[in-house]
């Protein structure tokens, strides 16, 4: 069997400038990283309140280790549920205001996972069109009838519902998305999804630890609670520094997603000492607020210097900041441009976005000054100045 015609889709790939290829991280996650060899001031990370190099966390890592060794051995349902696992669910739990939580070994299994486990052939499954990849293919996946609103519209998704007369009704989306910055009108989302008798998932793996007074996310900004969003789901991976995810709603919710959640049920545990060094990294987002409010300010400075510059900006007030270039070739020149200046910015480009909306996903944590922020605007201002 010859592989000659993936060897040209690839070729038309590279052609198209929409290839992928690694890059070899040589350091710790933080402002400052070495990248295959070269050392460059990073704008390209998720790691938004700075703990993922964080020596309470490394210290609570190596902690767990010796408390509970390195695997976690088995799945959960057959000896791999540690203490650590049920202590960190128990804090989550409780942190968001509802009564269980249930870890998952990644945000693409516990999104999977609960979609498939809530929805089959007989239902309907609602999606705005610009969610994750992993919600979208759980709702592929699972068989319902799949409709995809417009991007935060209440009016499209009320639209789309009223027409419905499926078993169960679950409406799915980001919290904050992703490649945008922007959030979605939950109170909206929510009031109209409880109308018509359905069920609000919200994925908030960009909002928990950015958004909110404890960090709690987009739930916490808008004030709502499990009775207007049912089943709300979180990464750890990312404001957390950690790794994993979660589900958090009812005792119902839970125990369904134990008893039908393929990706929950056939997986092996998240290392156990990951779990305890999550617990460390939860008390930080709670308590540690100057985190969040540094990143207002990083944000706003930023947000003045682009556009004074002449950047098209997204309509984002979260550490995603993407600047719209269009065309894949143009965004990836800026960003290698960027990269021979020293500063690290992906160039986002499709499948992942639509075509002639290629941009360079610019995200911020905590841990960079404002001094790095005004290195970035310089070295945009000379190698990324829009074209007249």
């Amino acid at each position: 069997m010859s592989f000659d015609q993936l060897e040209t889709e690839l070729a038309e790939r590279r052609a198209a400038h929409l290839y992928r290829r690694r890059r070899l991280l040589e350091s710790p996650q933080g402002p400052e990283i070495v990248v295959d060899g070269v050392r460059g001031l990073a704008f390209c990370s998720n790691d938004y309140l700075g703990l993922a190099n964080h020596p309470a966390l490394k210290q609570a890592l190596i902690d767990g280790a010796e408390r509970f060794g390195v695997g976690g051995g088995a799945s959960h349902l057959v000896m791999g549920h540690s203490s650590a696992h049920h202590q960190l669910e128990e804090a989550l739990a409780e942190w968001t205001g509802r009564p269980r939580a249930l870890l998952f070994s990644t945000g693409y299994m516990a999104n999977m996972g609960a979609i498939n486990a809530l929805i089959d052939k007989r239902d309907a499954v609602f999606q705005d069109r610009l969610n994750h990849a992993s919600l979208l293919d759980g709702g592929l996946l699972s068989g319902a009838r799949f409709q995809r609103y417009l991007h935060n519209d209440v009016t499209s998704l009320e639209q789309r519902l009223a027409r419905t007369d499926a078993r169960r009704k679950l409406v799915v989306t980001d919290g904050v998305f992703s490649m945008d910055g922007d959030i979605a009108d939950l109170p909206a989302l929510s009031a109209v999804t409880r109308q018509a008798g359905g069920w609000l998932m919200v994925d908030d793996a960009h909002g928990f630890g950015c958004l909110g007074p404890q960090g709690g996310g987009c739930v916490e900004h808008f004030g709502l609670g499990i009775d207007e969003v049912p089943v709300l789901v979180g990464t750890l991976g990312k404001a957390f520094g950690t790794a994993g995810a979660f589900v958090a709603g009812s005792e119902a919710l839970i125990e369904t997603l134990i008893q039908h959640a393929r990706s929950y049920i056939y997986t092996t545990s998240m290392p156990p000492a990951v779990a305890w060094a999550t617990l460390s990294s939860l008390k930080l987002v709670r308590d540690e607020s100057w985190r969040r409010d540094k990143l207002n300010t990083l944000i706003a400075l930023f947000r003045q210097g682009a556009s004074a510059l002449g950047f098209e900006l997204m309509d984002s007030p979260t550490p995603i900041q993407p600047i719209l270039i269009g065309e894949a070739s143009e965004a990836l020149r800026i960003s290698q441009a960027l990269e021979d200046e020293g500063i690290f910015i992906g160039a986002i480009r499709p499948p992942t976005v639509p075509a002639g909306s290629s941009r360079l996903r610019v995200t911020f944590s905590a841990s960079h000054s404002e001094e790095h922020v005004l290195r970035l605007l310089d070295a945009l201002e000379r190698v990324g100045r829009p074209r007249a």
